[in-house]
């Protein structure tokens, strides 16, 4: 066979495409499990760092999360567990970004009158500036805070009061979507969990 010839050229990509996709798909099979197996875990542990409970591992996670009891309300999962004699309730959010989906966890009291703390498990948001909203001080805004009337919202050069937030500068559109994202979050537990005797 000519090897600068288009049949050589044609023949030659196609078995070298057909090699690395086959050596993908092994790969993919090979770690599949381990793969669902961290993200179960990565859940888990944002739901219970959300609902204030400390680990130290990823076998503390498996161990503490076994008292968490998991209730389906109308296809939305919630999580409840006690934390030092109080109910602590959580759910998973998903909202649009700037640049894609925001996921995370919501944490509330059994009044759903206060955040018990948020946790965030993906974003597409700008590194730096929009990807704040996964650092400890912008997630600790919503660690033990009233939300008057259900909603939140973010204020600029001031002290937040309860319900608000502060806005992350330089990050304008993430900051009024996590508004909007939170605020649906906290109406969804309304909604869903409000008026249920679980």
């Amino acid at each position: 066979m000519n090897k600068h010839g288009l049949t050589y050229t044609i023949v030659f990509t196609f078995i070298v495409c057909f090699v690395f996709v086959a050596i993908l798909s092994v790969a993919n099979q090979a770690t599949a499990e381990r793969v669902e197996q961290n993200q179960v875990i990565a859940q888990q542990r944002a739901i219970l760092t959300a609902m204030g409970i400390r680990f130290d591992s990823d076998e503390d996670i498996l161990g503490l999360f076994e008292e968490v009891e998991e209730i389906e309300i109308d296809d939305r999962i919630f999580y409840r567990t006690e934390r030092n004699g109080e109910v602590v309730l959580a759910t998973a959010f998903r909202g649009q970004g700037v640049w894609g989906p925001i996921v995370g966890v919501l944490a509330m009291d059994e009044s759903l009158e206060r955040t018990m703390g948020l946790e965030i498990i993906s974003h597409e948001e700008t590194p730096g500036l929009g990807g704040r909203i996964t650092e400890s001080s912008f997630r600790e805004q919503f660690r033990d805070r009233e939300v008057p009337e259900g909603r939140f919202k973010y204020v600029r050069d001031t002290s937040p009061d309860q319900g608000e937030f502060e806005a992350i500068t330089g990050a304008t559109g993430t900051t009024r979507n996590m508004e909007r994202i939170l605020t649906d979050a906290v109406q969804t537990f309304k909604d869903k969990w409000g008026g249920q005797q679980v």
